[in-house]
């Protein structure tokens, strides 16, 4: 209650007390990241606050009006809070996305990896999609362009990576000069005018069959250790092979690599699709940008010319516009793929084909994207226009 004695407090007064008040999802008070603002302050002391939640439905509203309550009802000239609660716009939510993610980016801890690298995590809904094929072979096809390109085997339980590549050695560690404690290095191979450097758990057993039986802090320190204990050295791109799902692992590199980029890998199958779509909604979550779907296994083709979609079809297509995210591609389904990986030679290298064509163009659009982004990072307003673009598509779908 306030006291007959203490007048109203201002707009300014107010406004500042609702700074104090934080989105604990968005880690921003409700002020700037544009959710609150006072609508009228009455001569009885009476505060009406306009709030806007992200989402009608959202499980932090509780929450955030017993802090408001708190803040601002704790004035001695204030005699009442009543809050009106409404939802933000797609425009609105994208602009707090946008400076969610600037955040996210801004508090993120240092790691080893090149902040010119562009970080594209290969990720899915579920295992069994060829999310780790796939890795191996836009990997080795950016690297044919003439890039270094980091391939992080982020599957700590599912390592398949180094067979697939043809690497076969332990990896080791040496002193570099000015690092306190020795680092990781990675395996090379050259590919064309390209080199890849890859890191995996599965250069850290003797056997391949070897089972590794690590569980939650486990993985997110692992991950840590090939961020923080890696010497990368100079990398154009970071290819980084996700386990399925969205877990431990996931969650950690989202936080101590916030500037990752997803790449969704789903099969035709609309059930594949509606797991994939799980991925996208970490990415929401955790404030990354999904660049594009690709739509793997999309269908057989006989030495007769005949197509024959085993796994359905549509899927790839339908995650897309979901999610609104573009479709990189359409990986058709062909032996030569499997057989490239079983003996360490992926098909873009020496192959040809559907597939290796499909591969090609993939990476050719990356490429294509980096080297946009590249030329805007000059001009911080194009960029953020760029991730607010795709937060607002995202968002609109959620």
């Amino acid at each position: 209650m306030s006291s007959p004695h203490v007048a109203p407090p201002s707009i300014a007064e107010v406004t500042n007390r609702l700074r104090a008040v934080m989105d604990p999802e968005l880690g921003d008070n409700i002020v700037d990241l544009g959710m609150a603002a006072v609508d009228s302050i009455s001569a009885e002391g009476v505060v009406a606050i306009g709030m806007k939640l992200t989402i009608k439905g959202c499980p932090l509203r509780v929450q955030i009006k017993q802090d408001i309550e708190a803040r601002v009802g704790t004035h001695p000239g204030v005699s009442k809070v009543t809050i009106d609660w409404g939802e933000m716009t797609a425009e609105e939510r994208t602009a707090v996305m946008t400076r969610a993610r600037w955040n996210a980016k801004e508090q993120a801890p240092d790691t080893k990896v090149p902040t010119n690298a562009r970080v594209l995590a290969i990720a899915s809904g579920k295992g069994g999609v060829g999310k780790s094929s796939v890795t191996v072979n836009l990997a080795a096809a950016i690297a044919q362009a003439g890039y270094t390109v980091g391939v992080l085997d982020a599957d700590i339980w599912g390592f398949s990576i180094p067979r697939m590549l043809g690497l076969s050695d332990r990896l080791e560690a040496k002193r570099i000069d000015g690092v306190e404690k020795p680092q990781i290095i990675p395996n090379e191979r050259r590919i064309g005018n390209g080199l890849l450097k890859v890191v995996s758990t599965g250069m850290l057993v003797d056997d391949e069959g070897t089972a590794l039986m690590w569980r939650g802090l486990m993985l997110t320190k692992a991950v840590e250790q090939f961020l923080n204990d890696v010497h990368w050295g100079e990398l154009d791109y970071l290819l980084i092979d996700m386990p399925p799902g969205t877990g431990d692992v996931q969650m950690g590199l989202a936080r101590m690599l916030p500037r990752t980029d997803l790449v969704i890998v789903t099969t035709p199958a609309v059930s594949a699709q509606k797991v994939a779509i799980r991925a996208a909604d970490m990415a929401r979550r955790s404030f990354l940008r999904v660049a594009g779907v690709i739509e793997n296994m999309s269908a057989f083709t006989c030495d007769h010319g005949t197509s024959y979609a085993l796994f359905g079809t549509g899927g790839g297509r339908a995650l897309a516009d979901e999610i609104g995210a573009e479709l990189l591609g359409q990986v058709p389904i062909e032996s030569a793929v499997a057989h490239a990986g079983d003996t360490g030679e992926p098909i873009v290298i020496n192959g040809s084909g559907a597939a290796a064509d499909a591969f090609n163009a993939i990476a050719q659009k990356i490429i294509a994207n980096t080297i946009s982004l590249a030329e805007m990072a000059g001009c911080s307003a194009r960029n953020e226009d760029i991730v607010a673009v795709s937060v607002s598509r995202r968002d609109s779908n959620a």
